[in-house]
């Protein structure tokens, strides 16, 4: 029988050094689990920074691989927060161009996402929209129904556990 792949959302407090970054990715790549997002940046301390990351795999082995994050140098804290709540975001800038006649269902489908245009450039919109990874697939599909995708930039999942 076939383990199924879950998806998780790991964060992980780590200093700001350089390097760190490096063997994080490293371990995941020794294990042979793929890095599905990455989302990295200081915090309100520049010593440190906080890496998001979301993977697939199987639970009991990503288990081990959060135990052995934890002893890893600048490691300072690890968490899974698949299953616990938390509030988790992704950035999505996207270019498209509008068809003649389509601009009302391409209005109509930001507005139905709360996305929103920051350019016009004559048929060329450049939209930005926030939302789960969920949220982006499902914007995306929207938007490709009504618009050509020129080309997208997602910045990948950020996460927090909420209290």
């Amino acid at each position: 029988m076939k383990t199924q792949l879950q998806p998780h959302i790991i964060t992980i407090l780590l200093d700001n050094e350089v390097g760190a970054l490096a063997r994080v990715a490293g371990l995941f790549a020794a294990r042979g689990y793929n890095i599905d997002s990455l989302s990295v940046a200081a915090t309100a301390d520049p010593s440190q920074s906080r890496l998001t990351l979301t993977t697939h795999g199987d639970t009991r082995i990503l288990h081990q691989v959060v135990s052995q994050l934890r002893k890893l140098v600048d490691v300072l804290e690890v968490q899974d927060l698949t299953g616990q709540t938390h509030l988790e975001s992704e950035l999505l800038i996207i270019n498209v161009r509008c068809p003649q006649g389509r601009s009302d269902a391409v209005d109509a489908c930001l507005y139905r996402h709360r996305a929103f245009p920051v350019a016009v450039n004559g048929d060329v919109s450049s939209i930005q929209f926030a939302g789960t990874g969920k949220a982006v697939r499902a914007f995306l599909d929207d938007i490709e129904a009504v618009a050509e995708v020129l080309v997208l930039a997602r910045s990948g999942t950020a996460a927090l556990q909420l209290h």
